[in-house]
């Protein structure tokens, strides 16, 4: 007999190393009523550094966890984009027919950043290179279905300047100085009361995100500041839409 909930974890470029740096995150969560799996890709893109990757990683996906689906209870797609494997995987007979959910960890992050902030506040996100700066704000604003009104509630993109593999294989001073600079910068634009961190490449540097707040706006206010885990933010959904069948 298949155990009560069970969700699958997917990594969908090929590096496995990124796969395990999610394990600890997923399991500090102490769901351990729910059975969590892990799927890395076993070819294509090592690293999906923008919009081509990401296409080319679903040839490299789609066939093997087709079979997969009966398998699993929810979904997970823990690349920090607009991934087109979302709307592939809920378009899939065997998950409407199933109502099994399915997130991104963009999406997750995105939706848990407003539910945490005041209606006054903004969130923004913190990524990887440049490029992903035009790329996530245009993708929260087709997310969020508002136009020109995002700005309202969405302070923006700011990047480090290094892609998903050199967060942990660049010298670590060089990355936290970049992930600090880069999360100084949102902070300027004013009203940011959650960050997002923008690659699962970043799962586990919530610390240097909060150095960062409280450098630039002291001990109170920065430690106030949400920073939202796309990996955490997407399990914890499925977690409940899961149990509640929604």
């Amino acid at each position: 007999m298949r155990e009560a909930r069970s969700l699958l974890v997917i990594n969908p470029n090929s590096t496995v190393a990124m796969t395990d740096g999610l394990r600890p995150l997923v399991d500090a969560l102490h769901f351990k009523d729910t059975k969590h799996e892990y799927f890395t890709a076993r070819s294509g893109p090592k690293s999906i550094n923008d919009e081509d990757d990401a296409v080319e990683s679903v040839k490299h996906c789609l066939p093997e966890l087709q079979s997969l689906l009966d398998t699993y209870d929810g979904f997970l797609v823990a690349c920090y984009s607009k991934h087109p494997l979302v709307p592939l995987l809920k378009a899939e007979a065997g998950v409407k027919d199933g109502r099994k959910p399915v997130t991104g960890i963009f999406e997750a992050s995105v939706s848990t950043s407003l539910q945490l902030i005041h209606p006054d506040e903004r969130f923004g996100i913190v990524s990887t290179g440049k490029v992903w700066e035009g790329i996530l704000s245009e993708a929260v604003v087709d997310f969020l279905g508002t136009g020109s009104e995002a700005s309202k509630r969405f302070a923006g993109v700011e990047t480090t300047g290094l892609n998903a593999t050199d967060l942990h294989d660049a010298p670590q001073e060089e990355v936290r100085k970049r992930m600090k600079d880069a999360v100084k910068r949102l902070l300027r634009k004013g009203r940011v009361g959650a960050i997002c961190l923008g690659c699962a490449g970043m799962s586990g540097m919530d610390e240097m995100v909060r150095e960062a707040c409280v450098e630039e706006l002291g001990e109170v206010e920065g430690g106030r500041v949400r920073i939202v885990d796309g990996v955490q933010a997407g399990v914890a959904w499925l977690e409940g839409a899961v149990r509640s069948g929604f």
